[in-house]
């Protein structure tokens, strides 16, 4: 009976000891904010992360783009008479246009993030939408552009004119050393002063980056809106509309200086 007796203490003890072993070992992601890594320890100091974060990154991006102007200065400097000449076959009419629709963009934008912070889950989808439809609306402006500047064949580097080539590829030349250029190519015929090709070339290279960005910025909406549905108006959600906010307010700057540095140069 004694021993019966003990042995019930025995197993009492180890279950209690078990307990309290098993209290000690819990889990610490149990009790830690819902939607917040583990390696924070609250929402704010989540969200003051990643509001650095995008600042470093917007830092960099600016960096990006001086060198692009950087260049641009440089050139312009050693081939004034080219710039003044090409920049006249740009259209300042779609430019205009592309340069309202972004202004239009960057104000929905910064109502979509005032609307999530005011908890207006339906309000911020239709102003996310609104930007994203802006930009594509961007885009598809820029690409008539694009149209338009292959039919009249001013095209950056070795491409402008579209210059016949021989067997190995190479650009056939007159007597004179001037490229053979395509037939229907009568604006490049005529003749721009200089050396046009930097000039579209420099044209291609900074619309065509920032119209990459544009992209990206199309998708990180398109991103923003499948998290409304799923996340609601959530702190983390609030915390993503502000820092791609961020970024589209940035893609709006940068085409604030394009514009006038390659489609008003005098």
């Amino acid at each position: 009976m004694t021993t019966s007796r003990l042995s019930q203490e025995a197993e009492a003890l180890l279950v209690a000891s078990s307990a309290d072993a098993g209290a000690h070992h819990e889990d610490p992601h149990d009790s830690h904010p819902e939607g917040v890594a583990h390696h924070f320890h609250s929402m704010d100091q989540q969200r003051a992360a990643g509001s650095m974060g995008m600042w470093l990154f917007l830092s960099g991006e600016v960096l990006f783009f001086g060198v692009l102007f950087c260049g641009y200065a440089m050139m312009r400097a050693l081939y004034p008479e080219t710039f003044e000449a090409a920049h006249r076959y740009l259209s300042v009419t779609l430019g205009s246009v592309n340069t309202v629709i972004l202004i239009t963009s960057s104000l929905t934008m910064a109502l979509a993030v005032d609307a999530v912070h005011k908890g207006r889950v339906r309000a911020t989808r239709v102003f996310l939408s609104l930007t994203i439809l802006f930009a594509l609306g961007f885009m598809v402006v820029k690409g008539f552009e694009y149209a338009g500047k292959y039919q009249e064949c001013l095209l950056p580097g070795d491409f402008y004119g579209l210059p016949e080539r021989d067997a190995l590829g190479n650009v056939m030349r007159d007597d004179a050393g001037v490229p053979l250029y395509a037939e229907h190519c009568s604006v490049v015929r005529e003749g721009i002063p200089g050396i046009p090709a930097v000039f579209f070339g420099l044209y291609f290279t900074m619309t065509g980056l920032h119209g990459l960005h544009v992209v990206i910025g199309i998708g990180l909406m398109a991103w923003l809106l499948f998290r409304t549905y799923r996340l609601q108006a959530k702190p983390q959600t609030v915390s993503a509309v502000e820092n791609v906010g961020l970024y589209w307010h940035l893609v709006d700057l940068v085409w604030i200086f394009l514009f006038p540095l390659l489609y008003l140069v005098t």
